[in-house]
């Protein structure tokens, strides 16, 4: 996720743009002169609202002193374009008339040129006005008229060039003229609002009705063929808080006959089509996971695996105009070091690349392949395997979700501090440009120099959690990597508890978010978490048992995400086998289904559907995603009970994503008839440039955001309600950008929903395990432990298979009283002729010795008998 920030265009497209302009007061369209009463085009000109939506690149960041925006500017710059003052949203109307005004001064004093230009390439120029600025204000003004039509023009003050540095201050600045901007009607389509991706057969069905009506009126389920297959009565509900509507629902989920091609007709509107299948889910699983690729930096995107389209060669490998990260310096008076930190993904919508964010999402794909080891709907992990998705790494013996997460596993190892260094084995916390870059910007294409930021705690923690959940994930497949990545946890655990208070600073965003965080008690919770759940060492249950975490409510209402990761302990300690106490493991599991609880309720209470409150509070940066990680946590408590409602509330959690929302827009890119588009990102910049792609399919936007915290929303949605504070606008970062914290949260809940198949709840198989670690043999390099499996049901059992996963490094060496094979973590245990048969009440028990390098050794939390779940 991407913290509020302000964007600079290229200086190389601003240099060319401006290259064209002609010395003089004034360049451009002949003068005019505006009416009186023209509208103003200029947001919070004089900065008495602060320096929002107001930008510098090339310089300091703006400031307001005695009422003026203020910058300094470094001497010795060899362009007036190599830095700038600016604003981006600025429209202009092709023959309008125009003033252009300002108050200018600089001490010591330098010529600036202000620029009114195209907000891409090819940056062209409409109106240009030069002038000096002393240190006694001076006022410019001039008129023109605009020579094209531009909604999304530039207001650029450049103030590069000087020998000496400057303190640039503007004030008063205007731009008069044109039309009043018509007010932004989105395209909302028809009234009836559906999960437009479609239902699962056996799961919940339901749609909100934007209407005046306040008493019930009839529904239709409709066929592609026009055939009326269901119908009832509408529930009404009231206004909705977050949208100001008067609406209504619909509850279908008595049919159950899969098809495709469905509407649901209601109050005179029929709604956009979709599909009842049991498979709906499958390729997002596939195309959620596969943005990942896409975003990795440091290495070429192969267009035979996932589209020609997205086809580019490696970006950041020190091929010019590229600087680089194979080499990176610190920031000046950060560190004495460079280092190789390519790899890993690209954050959002920039080439920054950040640790505490790369945290949450590796986290999550980590998760998203462990739960295989412990759900019972998650079937044993075969769709996630190796092979079952397009990574250049396919077929080499890993599951693919696991060499996805590696490629930024290794990133976070690359961003350790070096032993003798200060801060040895401390994680750098950020790794991005000097300097904001424009749209689009392939990543082969950026100039900038890159640069290493300080280390801090939460950095430090992120990377000990992750790559203490790499320890024993990788165990069973490369167990060279899983060494590394336990050596790096413990090291990066004692180098955070030894400076416990070093913060990455919210000023800190020229170039890059600062990601900034002054609380890490949640991040220590996780940490000594993934670090006892791997190690099964005392000192970490210590640490996580003594954390306040441990016993507070880490669900909040509003989902959890980056800042707060204390939920991912809480999920990992309730979901991953371990050696907690039983009642320790029942409280813990207890917190997961009371959060669930709570957002069942909210689920309920909201017409349309969200376990979200309504207010404007939860429509923030990035809500999509957090709104995902509550419906995570109901997909939890039911891979904890098997209770079919926080299933359904899972499910049902979707459809507002999916178009069941008062834009009726699916904020998943290829994913319903109206989805998400265009998307903030450099890469993906299809709306400036025809030649590049849109968001690939499975690409989440972050979604409304009542804050409205770029200036591109703020002027096009001003007095929004929340749930209509989105707008589907490259140029809208704070409502529309793409992010790997996201990204990873629709991976998880996919995956979850691909597991569910037609939605039927399965029955708990007829049978009881116990299972018996008889403890270590030769030295401790491995033990012995015995299976009992009791049919517990009425009929006899003729033939069994029984299989489980450990949780790390252990491999059977050889086993008794039954076939036994081991692939990865899981082992499957076949019956022998003898014992095949197992009758109501009766055993069978069968053994086996197994090799392990240490670690936690916890008895497997899921046991399956011919593919059904023992209790």
């Amino acid at each position: 996720m991407t913290r509020p920030r302000r964007r600079r265009r290229s200086l190389a497209l601003l240099a060319a743009a401006t290259s064209l302009a002609l010395t003089g007061a004034a360049t451009g369209p002949a003068f005019a002169e505006p009416a009186p009463d023209a509208p103003e085009q200029v947001r919070n000109g004089d900065f008495s609202d602060g320096t929002s939506p107001w930008f510098t690149y090339g310089a300091g960041p703006i400031g307001v002193s005695d009422g003026r925006g203020c910058a300094t500017v470094p001497g010795g710059l060899a362009n007036p374009w190599d830095a700038g003052i600016g604003q981006e949203g600025i429209p202009l109307v092709a023959g309008g008339e125009y003033t252009l005004g300002f108050d200018a001064s600089a001490t010591p004093g330098t010529a600036i040129k202000a620029v009114l230009q195209l907000g891409s390439a090819p940056y062209t120029s409409y109106f240009a006005v030069d002038a000096t600025a002393g240190t006694t204000p001076g006022r410019i003004e001039r008129t023109f008229t605009a020579p094209a039509d531009d909604a999304r023009a530039q207001l650029i003050f450049q103030v590069g060039g000087s020998t000496d540095e400057q303190t640039v201050c503007l004030d008063n600045v205007s731009l008069r003229g044109g039309e009043p901007a018509e007010p932004y009607e989105p395209d909302t389509g028809p009234r009836v609002r559906v999960n437009q991706v479609g239902y699962l057969p056996s799961g919940p069905k339901n749609a909100t009705v934007v209407t005046e009506a306040t008493e019930p009126f009839a529904w239709q389920l409709k066929s592609a063929a026009g055939t009326v297959v269901a119908s009832g009565q509408s529930t009404p509900r009231g206004v909705d808080a977050a949208s100001g509507q008067n609406v209504q629902t619909i509850d279908f989920s008595s049919y159950r006959t899969a098809g495709t091609g469905y509407t649901l007709v209601a109050d005179g509107e029929t709604s956009h089509p979709f599909d009842i299948s049991g498979d709906i889910y499958d390729q997002l699983r596939s195309d959620a996971l596969q943005f990942f690729y896409i975003q990795r930096s440091g290495i070429a995107i192969d267009g035979d695996l996932v589209g020609a389209a997205y086809a580019r060669p490696a970006g950041h490998l020190d091929v010019a105009p590229n600087k680089g990260d194979t080499n990176v310096p610190c920031q000046a008076g950060v560190c004495d070091y460079s280092l190789d930190v390519r790899g890993g993904w690209y954050d959002a919508g920039d080439h920054g690349k950040y640790v505490v964010n790369g945290g949450i999402a590796t986290y999550q794909l980590l998760n998203t392949f462990e739960r295989t080891k412990t759900a019972a709907s998650a079937g044993g992990g075969t769709a996630l395997g190796d092979s079952t998705l397009r990574v250049p790494e396919r077929g080499n013996g890993t599951p693919d979700i696991l060499d996805e997460a590696r490629w930024e596993l290794e990133f976070l190892l690359r961003m350790q501090v070096p032993a003798g260094k200060p801060f040895a084995g401390m994680a750098h916390h950020k790794i991005h440009d000097v300097n904001w870059t424009g749209l689009p910007l392939a990543p082969e294409d950026d100039p900038e120099r890159r640069e290493l930021h300080a280390p801090s705690t939460a950095a430090t923690l992120n990377l000990a959690a992750t790559a203490a959940q790499c320890a024993r994930l990788f165990a069973p497949y490369d167990a060279a990597f899983a060494t590394r990545c336990g050596t790096a946890a413990r090291t990066a655990y004692t180098a955070a508890k030894a400076n416990p208070t070093k913060y990455a600073p919210a000023s800190d965003s020229t170039g890059g978010g600062a990601y900034d965080d002054t609380n890490v008690t949640d991040e220590f919770y996780w940490a000594a978490a993934e670090l006892y759940l791997t190690t099964g060492e005392p000192a970490y249950l210590t640490d996580l048992t003594a954390s306040p975490h441990h016993t507070a409510d880490v669900f909040g209402a509003r989902g959890f995400g980056w800042q707060g990761v204390a939920a991912l302990g809480r999920l990992d300690l309730a979901t991953v086998p371990s050696g907690l106490p039983a009642a320790e493991k029942t409280r813990i599991r207890a917190s997961v289904t009371v959060a669930a609880d709570a957002y069942l309720t909210e689920l309920r209470a909201q017409a349309y559907g969200l376990p979200m409150p309504g207010d404007a509070d939860s429509y923030f940066w990035g809500g999509n995603g957090n709104l995902i990680n509550n419906a995570v946590v109901l997909a939890t408590a039911y891979d904890l009970t098997g209770e079919a409602t926080y299933r359904d509330g899972a499910v049902q959690a979707m459809d507002y994503v999916f178009g069941r929302n008062a834009l009726n827009m699916s904020y998943v890119t290829g994913y319903g008839e109206q989805a998400a588009k265009n998307q903030h990102s450099r890469i993906f910049g299809n709306q400036l440039d025809p030649e590049l792609p849109n968001p690939p399919a499975g690409s989440l936007a972050g979604g409304p955001n009542a804050a409205l915290q770029d200036p591109f929303a703020a002027q096009l949605l001003a007095g929004c309600k929340p749930m209509f504070c989105f707008v589907d606008d490259i140029n809208s970062y704070s409502t529309n950008e793409v992010a790997i914290n996201w990204n990873s949260a629709l991976t998880w809940i996919a995956s979850f929903l691909a597991d569910q198949g037609d939605g039927a709840i399965a029955p708990h198989g007829a049978c009881r395990v116990d299972y018996v670690d008889y403890g270590l043999w030769h030295g401790g390099e491995g033990f012995t432990a015995q299976v009992t499996i009791r049919n517990t049901g009425t009929t006899a059992i003729d033939g069994w298979t029984a299989r489980f996963a450990f949780t790390g490094d252990q491999k059977v060496r050889e086993a008794w009283t039954a076939k036994v094979t081991q692939s990865g973590a899981t082992v499957t245990a076949k019956n022998e002729s003898y014992n095949a048969r197992i009758t109501p009440g009766e055993t069978v028990t069968f053994g086996f010795n197994a090799r392990t390098a240490g670690g936690a050794n916890p008895a497997p939390g899921l046991f399956t008998l011919n593919g059904a779940a023992c209790s």
